[in-house]
């Protein structure tokens, strides 16, 4: 009975590590990208559908920046290099 605690501990443990390491892909409002190129960007490299693109770039547009998608570091830094050499400012965070 020992070692099935154990084990309970050792999954909760994993469990835990696994959500800390979820990471948001963060775009930041400036005052030079026009809506339109946002958008097309977010869709082309977060394949977001034109409504959720929509959706962030009003939130950046008002709110400064918004979280326009979570995962690893590993799978976000592809997508925040491709979203800054479109000119628009991201950072994982």
């Amino acid at each position: 009975m020992h070692t099935s605690v154990e084990e309970l501990e050792e999954i909760d443990l994993l469990e835990a590590i696994e959500v800390t390491d979820v990471k948001d892909l963060v775009v930041f409002n400036d005052d030079f990208n026009t809506f339109q190129h946002v958008i097309k960007t977010l869709m082309r490299v977060c394949k977001h559908t034109i409504e959720q693109a929509e959706q962030c770039t009003w939130l950046i547009h008002y709110k400064g920046k918004c979280a326009v998608r979570t995962g690893s570091y590993e799978e976000l830094n592809p997508l925040r290099e491709a979203i800054c050499e479109a000119g628009i400012d991201a950072k994982i965070l």
